[in-house]
């Protein structure tokens, strides 16, 4: 029987000893669970803004500036011998094992809320999205204002605010061209400074010419619109409104509170709540593009395919998953939404610990 104890320890000791590694076997599966969680977090608090913008309500914004998984792993072992007879061993073995995350949140308010939300979106930092492959026309159809003298829809309900029927000529057009690769963004610096890396500070479109008899008419347009020489393929792209100097293109972009504002007046909410006052019609869009840019669904219920949904005043507000067009132009808003952060000194933090 004595035999027995040794059998009984070493057995004991490998079930411990197997597990002291699980924090590093845990790091894939957790690194992938928080990122999915952090993102699924960021769309539904975007969507719960946009909605609150809908009913003129306050929107609020929330960082995660800090994430810690901590782990605890407790083991207990203990073996004995009988002093009756006959003689018999004893013994047991615990293991213990405790994940503690913590969630560190900073509102985001004072400068920082002003800089991320009511500066207008840098020229410089939104056309090179096109040139990852972003579609123009979605993108400037969530941040720019105006091309020139054309204005975008804007984020007042009803058909005040609907936009020109020529700006969304011209990003079909635009976009036309970007597929065919006879579209192409250009940075460069406009002057170096001895000792510091050169800011490129001055952005020019590209609009190439081609053999092919349907695109050639569409360059055509563009460049027409553009007021550019029969020869002149490429353009500077200045910030502001209103009649550009030659060579250049006047484009208003949004500030970030802009963009939400304008998706939230294309929202088709019940019309009872139209006729009581708490909000106002939705945006009436004209021309090519009379569908809202990204299709907010309302109703007593959500189906359970959705990219995204939040409840808000009794009413649940989603995305449908089968809408590919509206979830492209919803993710691009979230890229343009972390683009706008600035990093800025901690102010009023929240941090919650998680007991599971």
């Amino acid at each position: 029987m004595y035999k027995a104890a040794p059998r009984i320890l070493l057995g004991a000791l490998l079930l411990l000893t197997g597990c002291y590694n699980i924090g590093s076997r845990r790091l894939d599966q957790d690194q992938s669970d928080y990122s999915l969680a952090l993102i699924t977090a960021g769309k539904r608090q975007t969507l719960l803004n946009i909605v609150r913008l809908r009913y003129a309500d306050t929107p609020g914004f929330l960082d995660t500036t800090q994430l810690i998984s901590g782990y605890q792993l407790q083991r207990s072992f203990a073996v004995g011998v009988g002093t009756a007879s006959p003689v018999r061993p004893s013994g047991n073995a615990g293991i213990q094992f405790q994940e503690s995350p913590t969630f560190t949140f900073q509102p985001v308010t004072g400068d920082a809320y002003a800089q991320s939300f009511l500066r207008p979106m840098p020229i410089g930092s939104l056309l090179p999205l096109a040139m990852g492959g972003l579609p123009i026309d979605v993108l400037f159809r969530l941040a720019v204002q105006s091309v020139n003298l054309i204005s975008n829809a804007g984020s007042i309900g009803g058909d005040v605010g609907r936009g020109s029927p020529e700006f969304f000529e011209l990003i079909h057009d635009l976009r036309v061209l970007q597929v065919a690769g006879l579209l192409g963004i250009q940075l460069e610096h406009s002057a170096e400074i001895p000792g510091k890396m050169p800011s490129f500070d001055r952005v020019f479109l590209n609009v190439s010419s081609t053999d092919n008899p349907i695109l050639a008419e569409t360059v055509y347009e563009t460049r027409r619109f553009f007021q550019m020489k029969p020869k002149d393929e490429r353009v500077e792209v200045v910030y502001g409104a209103g009649q550009p100097r030659p060579g250049q293109i006047r484009i208003l972009t949004r500030t970030m509170l802009g963009a939400l504002g304008q998706i939230a007046y294309q929202i088709d909410v019940p019309q009872d709540d139209i006729t009581s006052g708490r909000t106002q019609p939705r945006i009436q869009l004209i021309g090519r593009e009379t569908k809202p840019i990204v299709v907010v669904h309302v109703g007593k219920t959500v189906p359970d395919n959705t990219f995204a949904s939040v409840h808000y005043d009794k009413q649940y507000y989603y995305i449908s998953e089968n809408d590919f067009d509206s979830k492209l132009a919803f993710t691009m808003l979230q890229i343009l939404l972390e683009l706008s952060k600035t990093t800025k000194s901690p102010g009023t933090i929240v941090t919650i610990p998680v007991n599971g």
